[in-house]
């Protein structure tokens, strides 16, 4: 390998400089430019000292003084940048096996932001419907963030890459917050690198969001919106009645949910539970119970971390009840 971690570098075709930060393969490493880091070939860099060495010398002689009136304004050419969604990308770490064959080690992550908004970001790995990796963060526009690495052998394990997306500013008619869960199989992935191989493309790419959803007729008429314009009382006729107690089993919501995984359950109970929430406040509900059982405790904590969240939550306890046990939340809601 011509370099190494740590060694100055000039990228060639831009003329900037940097630094490796970490070796991919023998045809790749990671540089960070300016505080960006990105894949790049490594015939596309070169050491910078021949730059240097042939730099003209900057002159000794003392400079002509220029008053501030004599300057000329600097035009800034603004970036010209075009909004191409949200991509999940997976860049394979080769290594050598026993018969000096080049397979793949495992799969980098990185979540690529190719929209002007800034983003709020919740993500999840499962594996059979089990978490394995969880992350809160942000990833700024038309920007990239490292998640984590995956071994290529755990790719057989039906991995399920699940994001929620939140706008840290509100736009009109775009969706507050948006989902998606990416299942990638692994004939769909074997596919993909025979793909990237014969392009000799670097990595493989994911399309998460083409663009930011619109948001949905009924997101756009908020509660809030509701209970100005309209009379709540009339309103309450053509809408479900609400619950003081939710049981959230996964066998009081549906009847065909033995085919289903850990995961999807789980979307199924917490969209439940959002539904009836949001029924609680247009009904002006002093408080609501949240029937959540006590297994491994998961769903119960997505709750409480959804609650933590919410305005009109004034307290909620999990505590013990004849009734529930220590499986149910009672919430006290406040307008």
């Amino acid at each position: 390998m011509k370099f190494q971690v740590g060694d100055p570098i000039l990228v060639l075709h831009s003329n900037e400089t940097g630094e490796v930060v970490e070796i991919i393969n023998h045809e790749m490493v990671l540089i960070d430019v300016a505080g960006v880091q990105f894949p790049i070939y490594i015939d596309q860099i070169d050491y910078p000292y021949f730059k240097r060495f042939t730099e003209k010398k900057k002159s000794t002689e003392h400079p002509i003084k220029l008053y501030i009136d004599q300057i000329p304004i600097e035009k800034k050419q603004a970036k010209n940048r075009t909004s191409k969604g949200i991509v999940l990308q997976c860049i394979p770490t080769f290594e050598l096996n026993e018969l000096s064959e080049e397979i793949i080690k495992e799969l980098k992550l990185y979540l690529i932001n190719q929209t002007d908004q800034s983003l709020l970001f919740t993500y999840q790995l499962h594996f059979f419907g089990k978490s394995s990796f969880e992350l809160n963060n942000e990833i700024a526009a038309f920007n990239t963030f490292y998640l984590h690495n995956i071994p290529f052998e755990d790719w057989n394990d039906s991995p399920a890459f699940s994001f929620n997306f939140f706008l840290t500013q509100l736009l009109p008619n775009k969706a507050s917050n948006f989902n998606t869960i990416l299942k990638i199989k692994p004939k769909q992935l074997f596919s993909k690198i025979e793909n990237m191989k014969a392009q000799n493309e670097p990595w493989l790419t994911f399309s998460l969001f083409e663009f930011l959803p619109d948001k949905k007729e009924e997101e756009i008429l908020t509660i809030s919106t509701i209970k100005k314009t309209l009379d709540v009382s009339k309103t309450k006729k053509h809408i479900e009645p609400p619950r003081t107690i939710i049981d959230l089993h996964i066998e009081k919501l549906i009847e065909d949910w033995q085919h289903l995984d850990n995961f999807e359950i789980l979307q199924i109970q917490l969209q439940t539970f959002e539904k009836y929430y949001d029924l609680a406040l247009l009904h002006y509900q002093p408080s609501l119970i949240v029937i959540h059982g006590v297994g491994t405790g998961r769903l119960r904590n997505e709750i409480h971390d959804i609650l933590k969240t919410k305005k009109e939550v004034k307290s909620f306890v999990n505590q013990y009840d004849h009734r529930f046990g220590y499986g149910a939340t009672e919430i006290t809601l406040q307008y």
